[in-house]
C-alpha cells in the first residue's frame, strides 16, 4: 500500500496524500458539506445548518499543527478543486473490545463518490495503520447513513451499536470492525 510518503494517483489526476495543516480549510469544507449532503432528513436540519466551516477548520488544524497529535489523515485532492475527501483516525476515542485503532472520519463529497476515491482513502489509511503495527480497526457510523454498505463491502463486520444524540434527536450508530489489517489484500 505504499510507504509513509507515498502519493496515490487515481482517475482524472486525483491524488491521495498525507494531509498538512494547509489542508484544514478544504477538510473543513468537505466535512461540513458531506454531513449536509448525507444526513439531511436523518439529522435535524437545525443541527446541520449550524455546522461551521470555521469551527471544523480550527478542530482539524489543531490536530494537524500539533506535533504530538496521534491522528493520521490523508486527503483526496483534485488538482482544480482541491480537497474533495479525507480520512482520519488513530487511537480509539473510546475502547471497543480489543480493537487497536479507530477510523474517526471518512468523508467524500457526493459528486466524487463511486469513482474509487473512498476505497483509495480507506485502503491508504488501513495500510498506514498496519505499517504502524496496528492489527485491528473499528469505526462508528449512523445506522441510517445511506452509504453504510460501503463498510460491509470493505469487509467490515458489525461489532456494536449505541445511541447518540444529535440536535436533540436520538440516533442509532453501528460499529464496524476489521481484524488482520496487515493481511488485508485490497
Amino acid at each position: 500500500m505504499g510507504g509513509r510518503g507515498a502519493v496515490f494517483s487515481l482517475e482524472a489526476a486525483m491524488t491521495i496524500r498525507r494531509a498538512t495543516h494547509a489542508d484544514a480549510p478544504g477538510v473543513a469544507r468537505v466535512h461540513v458539506d458531506s454531513w449536509r449532503e448525507t444526513y439531511r432528513g436523518i439529522v435535524p436540519d437545525d443541527f446541520l445548518d449550524g455546522l461551521s466551516y470555521g469551527r471544523r477548520e480550527q478542530m482539524w488544524r489543531g490536530g494537524l499543527e500539533n506535533p504530538n497529535w496521534q491522528g493520521v489523515m490523508f486527503v483526496a485532492e483534485d488538482p482544480a478543486l482541491g480537497v474533495v475527501g479525507f480520512v482520519a483516525g488513530g487511537p480509539p476515542r473510546e475502547p471497543l473490545g480489543s480493537f487497536d485503532c479507530e477510523l474517526w472520519a471518512i468523508y467524500l463529497l457526493r459528486v466524487h463518490q463511486g469513482k474509487g476515491l473512498g476505497r483509495g482513502l480507506f485502503t491508504r489509511f488501513v495500510g498506514e495503520m498496519a505499517s504502524l503495527g496496528q492489527t485491528s480497526m473499528f469505526l462508528w457510523v449512523l445506522a441510517e447513513n445511506p452509504t453504510v454498505g460501503f463498510y460491509r463491502h470493505m469487509g467490515g463486520k458489525k461489532v456494536g451499536e449505541k445511541e447518540v444524540e444529535l440536535g436533540g434527536k436520538m440516533l442509532l450508530e453501528h460499529a464496524y470492525g476489521w481484524h488482520g489489517l496487515g493481511v488485508m489484500g485490497w
